[in-house]
């Protein structure tokens, strides 16, 4: 959704009235208002959570008690900021400005906020959270609204990046898929509020075992480059047992063992088709996702994609000469 197409005089009436549409009823206001309010939004909806993304200039917002009255969607606004930073004042607390990390807010509360001027456009990814839904209990949860909260490291930086690659590729899932994501959302979400609040024992066993799955698949992703890394390794990292991680990925359909063999291949296809690196060796390709004997890479990328990996490239490079292929493929 966009009103980059309309007159100037009416962008900001018409995302005003989009945002209190899609979030819940409030005063959208702007220092220029004549000099227009161009902004992007997108919806996605996962059953009862929704994530939504906006894209838009310096605004101020507040939401009042009579704002409330007339819709009170009871839901928690999880927020992830990111272009230029946003405050949140809500309940005699304020977040400060807040850029690269979190802030909470409830839409049952009046609150007020704002994005200062500095040039840009603001951008936030919100995920919305049921609260009847999330297994924290609202006293606890009202010690974070408008408190900045960590995306940089923990369960905060796996949630960030989960809602980062949701709002990319969430569309092209079909309903089941995004369902499944939904919960997937809500479990990261509670996962995270409970690791600021110190009450991850709080959360329900299933919560916290999904929250565990999500942290040992980020560990994956961030050291597909070492050759050595197995289940033994994974388990220790995260104290576990290694009969426990393998039940964790029973939840996947796929062994931890062959998890790490799908993401490096896909690496490695991805690489492959990237002009940018046509000048790197498909051994060095191989090898930088934890390949190291690349007779064994070249079969097992052929039983996942049906050709060599040599094939491949060449299929993805036709405008490269074939000598000049043959120099840059391994055979």
């Amino acid at each position: 959704m966009s009103n980059e197409e309309l007159p100037a005089e009416e962008q900001l009436p018409f995302w005003a009235e989009l945002v209190s549409r899609e979030l819940a009823p409030l005063t959208l206001s702007s220092a220029n208002p004549a000099g227009g309010f161009p902004a992007w939004a997108s919806v996605l909806d996962l059953g009862s959570v929704r994530v939504a993304a906006f894209n838009s200039p310096p605004a101020y917002l507040r939401r009042t008690w009579t704002d409330i009255r007339r819709s009170d969607p009871s839901t928690y606004q999880l927020t992830f900021v990111s272009g230029t930073p946003l405050w949140i004042s809500q309940r005699r607390q304020d977040s400060g400005l807040v850029l690269g990390d979190m802030v909470l807010f409830d839409l049952s509360h009046p609150f007020e906020g704002a994005v200062p001027d500095r040039g840009r456009h603001t951008q936030v990814l919100i995920v919305q959270l049921p609260r009847e839904e999330l297994p924290l209990r609202p006293d606890k949860v009202h010690r974070l609204l408008a408190q900045p909260l960590s995306a940089r490291t923990g369960m905060g930086a796996i949630l960030a990046r989960f809602l980062t690659t949701l709002d990319a590729y969430g569309p092209d899932c079909d309903p089941r898929d995004l369902s499944r994501l939904g919960a997937m959302a809500l479990d990261l979400a509670g996962a995270c509020l409970a690791q600021h609040l110190g009450a991850y024992d709080d959360l329900p066993a299933e919560t916290r075992q999904q929250a565990m799955l999500a942290r040992v698949n980020a560990f994956i992703d961030h050291n597909l480059d070492d050759p050595n890394l197995g289940p033994a390794d994974i388990a220790a990292h995260h104290h576990i047992s290694v009969r426990s991680l393998h039940t964790l990925f029973r939840q996947q359909g796929e062994t931890v063992a062959a998890s790490i063999r799908r993401r490096r291949l896909e690496r490695c296809h991805a690489d492959l088709t990237d002009p940018r690196l046509r000048r790197r060796s498909i051994g060095a390709i191989a090898a930088r996702w934890g390949f190291v004997r690349p007779a064994d890479f070249s079969r097992v990328f052929r039983a996942a994609y049906g050709m060599a990996p040599r094939e491949l490239r060449q299929a993805a490079l036709p405008g490269v000469p074939d000598t000049q292929r043959a120099a840059l493929s391994d055979k």
